[in-house]
């Protein structure tokens, strides 16, 4: 599974000229589930998000002390399974490790579970498989590349 985390000062998601989710204060984070992901991704994608700490303490004086949790932030997800285009080859990005639709959607939605879980709070997120316009207002900006497969 791969992510795109990033420390937001607000985002929403919109499909169709609607807002279908928004938060304030939190972490966007563009999920990809490749065809490969299991179980224990889940809850290794999961327990990262929810526990990454990008926040300074209290005080401001010592960066990366708090979690989403600990700020009591929200978070918003969004699928996106050109997470895992390669482009090596030629200038047409090449998406065959992602999972395909069903495959994909199932774990997609037990991670929105699992970090609902974990924080006690409603994940926000899109609509799966539609095309959706994604706004934010990056806070730092702190963008994180997060791969459960090849961690770093």
């Amino acid at each position: 599974m791969r992510a795109v985390i990033q420390r937001v000062k607000s985002a929403s998601v919109t499909v169709d000229s609607q807002v279908v989710s928004s938060i304030g204060r939190g972490l966007l984070v563009l999920v990809g589930v490749g065809h490969e992901d299991t179980e224990a991704d889940i809850e290794k994608f999961a327990n990262k998000v929810t526990k990454l700490r990008l926040w300074p303490n209290e005080d401001g004086s010592q960066q990366w002390r708090r979690s989403v949790m600990d700020v009591d932030g929200d978070i918003i997800c969004v699928s996106q399974f050109t997470l895992f285009a390669k482009v090596k080859k030629g200038t047409k990005p090449d998406f065959h490790s992602a999972a395909k639709g069903q495959e994909a959607q199932a774990i997609y939605d037990k991670v929105l579970a699992r970090i609902g879980e974990l924080t006690g709070k409603k994940i926000g997120d899109g609509v799966f498989g539609a095309m959706m316009d994604v706004a934010l207002v990056n806070d730092g900006p702190v963008t994180i590349e997060y791969d459960t497969k090849h961690e770093r």
